[in-house]
């Protein structure tokens, strides 16, 4: 064993770079990659020179994601939860409306398993080589593929759907406000009340204010806890309340009289995909997740995380299975489009529910959302700090991090305002989280593990990585095709 020099093992003849943390009882609590942006040298000479940039690499327990590892299953858990389950549900029934009851519970099906083997796919590849713990996906990305090419791929797909979804809170939470306080002030229409601009400036405003209380991602386990019960919640109530209701009369189930013609079936199918992979992102916080989690040379990090990704994916399923299906026996074709079913509650629905019931799902929709907010700009806010201690070779200020924070709330607000129909582009945002799904996680298990070449395990992973790929593209082909042929208030839900 080498000493401890300057945070770093030193020692004849080692060639891995890392930071040992120690735990209280001087055990190494984690090992944190270093030299994840260097080649490994092939001279004693090129050694000494990237011993000399390792050292200035700023140390993990500088970043938000990182800096605490005193996490459990429990903390994951309802990490996964919270950010697993959110508003992108609501829109599952209507993936139905253009599969039909065969194709739809077939690919829901398909994708919950596809998803879940790939969560085991990343976990397992976490600590995969030499015990170097890849906390983030983008480090794992280009562990895979390499610096340049790793993050070309990754950098890009993490960062849109981190800040894209972190939009979509906002104008879904913005907007279940406003819904909220019009149930609650029935003759609101004498009075001056908040635009909807407005209501998202509050929400933002409250998701800010948390987030400054919050300065690393173990530190919203409580929260994430309160997010997870109030989705739970709303998924639970929602599909015992169409239960409730029962069915309409002359409800149609027939995928074929939802478009017109032959090339909106297509483009509906393909919509659907998107709705279904979209319900299931969260990949690009699943690395991230598990590097709040402690791991010992006795006792690595992969079994807690497996523990919390097995607890909360079954309690997923217990939710997305059951209001997808029950949501389309209840309204069949008539599920709305445009909107979703928040809309569909304040407007046609409404009828059947009484006001308590309204509000309290109303207000577990905000909190949902400002919790799993939490849990996807965590992932930015750790991309920002890591550029400024990379440039100052200094850990971020209690200032310069509320900065952060509040430029980036800024910013997403700002585009929130801009493009206020961004849910109806949610079909883009389940496009790229196709390829971080499905995708990549299978070619970066090739990649690092390097199974027996054309093997089964190898083709299986190959033709998974390949389809993945080739289902975001065109998901997302479509959505910019929806795009410019039905405008920017056109519902790009119903391609008719």
């Amino acid at each position: 064993m080498g000493e401890m020099v300057d945070g770093r093992k030193q020692g004849e003849g080692v060639s891995e770079k890392r930071i040992d943390i120690m735990s209280g009882e001087g055990d190494i609590a984690c090992q944190c990659m270093l030299d994840y942006y260097s080649t490994t040298p092939e001279s004693e000479q090129l050694d000494s020179q990237v011993d000399r940039n390792v050292m200035k690499q700023p140390p993990d327990r500088w970043f938000p994601i990182t800096q605490s590892t005193n996490g459990n299953s429990w903390t994951a858990t309802f990490h996964l939860l919270s950010s697993g389950i959110g508003t992108q549900t609501l829109f599952l029934p209507l993936a139905f409306v253009y599969l039909g009851w065969y194709w739809g519970i077939l690919c829901l099906s398909v994708a919950f398993v596809w998803q879940l083997y790939t969560i085991g796919l990343l976990v397992n590849l976490h600590e995969s080589i030499d015990g170097t713990r890849y906390n983030r996906y983008i480090q794992l990305s280009m562990a895979a593929f390499g610096e340049k090419l790793g993050k070309l791929l990754a950098i890009f797909p993490i960062m849109y759907l981190s800040g894209g979804t972190c939009v979509m809170f906002i104008i879904t939470g913005g907007g279940t406000m406003k819904r909220f306080y019009q149930l609650l002030c029935e003759d609101c229409s004498s009075k001056q009340t908040l635009t909807t601009t407005e209501w998202f400036l509050v929400f933002i405003c409250l998701a800010i204010l948390v987030s400054l209380f919050l300065p690393n991602l173990h530190s919203v386990a409580l929260v994430s806890f309160l997010g997870a019960i109030m989705a739970v919640g709303y998924c639970t109530i929602l599909w015992v309340f169409f239960i409730a209701k029962g069915r309409d009369d002359h409800t149609v189930y027939d995928p074929s009289k939802a478009v017109a013609s032959e090339v909106g079936r297509v483009r509906s199918i393909l919509n659907a995909l998107g709705i279904i992979a979209l319900a299931f992102r969260g990949h690009n916080v699943v690395l991230e997740i598990q590097g709040t989690l402690p791991s010992t040379p006795n006792r690595s990090s992969s079994n807690l995380m497996w523990k919390g990704v097995i607890a909360s994916y079954l309690i997923i399923a217990m939710c997305f299975f059951p209001f997808a299906i029950v949501g389309y026996w209840a309204m069949g074709n008539k599920f709305p489009a445009n909107g979703g079913l928040l809309t569909a509650l304040s407007s046609s629905l409404h009828h059947y529910a009484s006001k308590p019931v309204l509000g309290v799902i109303y207000v577990q929709v905000v909190i949902s959302c400002v919790t799993a907010f939490q849990i996807y700009s965590m992932v930015v806010y750790d991309n920002l700090e890591r550029a400024y201690a990379s440039r100052t070779n200094q850990e971020c200020t209690k200032f310069i991090r509320t900065v952060i924070r509040i430029v980036f709330g800024g910013v997403t607000f700002f585009i929130s305002v801009a493009v206020p129909f961004l849910p109806t582009l949610a079909i883009l945002i389940g496009g790229i989280a196709l390829c971080i799904t499905f995708g990549y996680p299978s070619l970066m298990w090739i990649a690092i593990k390097k199974p027996p070449t054309r093997s089964r395990r190898w083709w299986v992973n190959l033709g998974l990585g390949c389809l993945g790929i080739g289902l975001s593209v065109l998901v997302t082909v479509v959505g910019v095709w929806n795009l410019a042929s039905r405008g920017l208030d056109a519902n790009f839900f119903h391609p008719r």
